[in-house]
């Protein structure tokens, strides 16, 4: 800031700030015009709204150069805060070190960008046209583009990155160079201190032992760690789009070891991540000889008539087919209960994951899997952009800017070890069910010559959504429950699709609501819901004992590898280890 003779402030002129003023007007069109290509659409907007949101934004912008020259300019000991409702009032945790609200430059920078972010967010809300879709890929667009270039993600124009940099002599720069050029030379964005895990040692490590094989999965039998246990067994099916330990981490986190440790007898699927030769792959083989195939063992294994089963995600998605095709051919009775973790059927509503579904994305997947299967790493960076302020500029920041060390965070390890994705079944996952949602629709969809209506599945079910969850929205999770012909309990957990799932009584993080009545609409739960604090899981485990069940003596095939399914290897088995 210049001063003049005396010392004082030379501050802008009314000219000088009309500049600025139209500078920042014509950085909001290219931004918007930007946006605009990414949905490959032009923009009828809405003139009448448009003209309003503009007169706002002009009269915020003047009075935010009103605050900034009435407070002294750069030499303003501590710069005037905005009036509460302003857009530059709002609160974000990309702005919490004080310097971006006790220094006039910062100030001025995160203040300004509030307001920028907030006229171009209300700008896309005002294009006409009846595509809902192509709306919400705009803002999406829109979206991205603000995260991606808020002023928190570059080096001088964040408070923090200078001091550290002062500080350091650069040191931190030269750091965050190599941080960023390992992860371009595999390919991915690296979230946490790989070197602290290994599956088998410290994640993924509950003792047990994969008793069957095929060239789909491995099955796990775990060591029970009470005398006795229920008769009914527990088969757990996890999403085959990342790593079954997710439901195995560390022990203090292990859904699978408390579920031991209440006296249930459980097995889970270790899936194979896919390579060459599974590129004809298709729904049917998850399902057939996939999911049924394993209820199949684990009730002869244990001669047992039913088994409780719980399915994760994607996994979710399918253990409904399963039960589908089971009550189209007279076999319903082989599964005694099913739980879903946030799971979807009806994807009518399926949130921002849906935007990535159209004729180019398919060209693109297409290419991508040319040798007959999905490298992982795409599929994570398609979740990292769901969420990109929190997996992808946070980590930009941290990794690369400050030049920190990787925390060890066995999720985050979790996160980071892809997975490779069938081409033929991913495609089919993607239009079939994202695109034409035929799931829901009675008979559009058959398995091995059956059709599929989920109308006809009266198995007792638990319904697990995440309130905050970005992948699978409560809203579309709860359409679950308008399918299903049996009795359903909702279960809505605090967090998101992974913490809302792996949260430990003992961590004593969250909350979940639940209704004791059944609700129309996932309003009207909320409205006559019961909030209690903690974990869900306890709430489960008694749904489970209230369907009764009697409790065996641990001996014999109870045992891993001493029944008819002799052990194969240690879990967790070498195909989540495969790379």
């Amino acid at each position: 800031m210049k001063v003049n003779d005396l010392g004082e402030p030379h501050l802008p002129t009314l000219e000088q700030m009309q500049q600025w003023t139209h500078v920042l007007g014509r950085a909001q069109q290219l931004m918007l015009e930007q946006a605009a290509g990414a949905v490959g659409r032009t923009l009828p907007f809405d003139a009448d709204a448009v003209a309003r949101i503009q007169t706002s934004f002009a009269d915020e912008g003047l009075a935010l150069w009103q605050r900034f020259l009435d407070s002294g300019g750069m030499l303003r000991d501590r710069p005037e805060p905005p009036p509460p409702g302003s857009p530059a009032a709002a609160k974000d945790r990309r702005f919490a070190d004080p310097a971006w609200s006790n220094h006039p430059f910062y100030d001025l920078i995160r203040q300004s960008y509030l307001l920028l972010s907030d006229y171009l967010l209300k700008l896309t809300d005002t294009v006409d046209g009846d595509d809902p879709k192509q709306k919400a890929k705009l803002r999406f667009a829109t979206n991205g583009m603000i995260d991606a270039l808020a002023p928190s993600n570059f080096a001088f124009t964040n408070p923090a990155v200078v001091e550290r940099t002062l500080q350091s002599g650069g040191e931190n720069l030269v750091k965050g160079l190599q941080n960023m050029l390992a992860d371009l030379e595999k390919g991915q964005l690296t979230h946490t201190d790989g070197s602290s895990f290994e599956v088998g040692r410290n994640v993924a490590a509950t003792p047990g032992k994969v008793i069957k094989e095929t060239p789909l999965y491995q099955l796990i039998h775990y060591t029970p760690t009470t005398d006795r246990v229920l008769e009914t067994p527990l088969l757990i099916f996890p999403p085959w789009i990342n790593r079954f330990y997710i439901l195995d981490l560390s022990p203090e986190k292990s859904f699978v070891k408390w579920a031991l440790d209440q006296g249930i007898s459980v097995f889970l699927l270790s899936w194979k991540s896919a390579d060459a030769s599974m590129k004809d792959l298709q729904w049917d083989d998850y399902i057939l000889r996939g999911q049924v195939d394993a209820i199949d063992a684990v009730r002869d294994l244990l001669k047992v008539p039913a088994v409780h089963t719980i399915g994760y995600c994607v996994a979710g998605t399918t253990l409904a087919a399963t039960l589908a095709l089971l009550a189209a051919r007279g076999q319903a009775d082989k599964v005694a209960s099913a739980t879903f973790f946030t799971a979807q059927v009806d994807f009518s509503e399926a949130g921002d994951l849906g935007l990535f579904i159209d004729d180019d994305q398919m060209k693109l997947l297409d290419q991508l899997s040319s040798g007959g299967f999905l490298d992982g790493r795409y599929m994570a960076a398609t979740f990292n952009l769901l969420r990109g302020r929190d997996l992808i500029w946070n980590y930009v920041v941290n990794n690369y800017l400050l030049g920190q060390d990787y925390p060890p965070f066995d999720l985050l390890y979790w996160n980071g070890d892809t997975t490779n994705l069938p081409a033929r079944w991913h495609k089919d996952y993607l239009t079939q069910l994202y695109r034409d949602n035929l799931l829901v629709a009675p008979d559009a969809l058959s398995i091995d010559g059956t059709p599929l209506d989920l109308r006809k599945i009266e198995t007792p079910a638990y319904i697990q959504a995440g309130r905050e969850d970005h992948i699978a929205p409560p809203q579309s999770v709860w359409k679950l429950t308008q399918h299903l012909s049996g009795p359903v309990r909702f279960v809505l957990a605090g967090s998101g699709h992974i913490a809302g799932v792996i949260n430990p009584p003992s961590a004593g993080k969250y909350q979940f609501w639940t209704s004791e009545e059944p609700q129309a609409t996932l309003d009207d739960f909320m409205d006559h819901s019961r909030e209690t604090k903690g974990s869900w899981w306890p709430d489960w485990r008694d749904w489970i004992a209230a369907l009764g069940d009697s409790t065996v003596p641990v001996k014999g095939a109870r045992q891993p590898g001493k029944g008819a399914l002799k052990a194969i290897e240690d879990a967790p088995g070498r195909y989540v280890k495969t790379r």
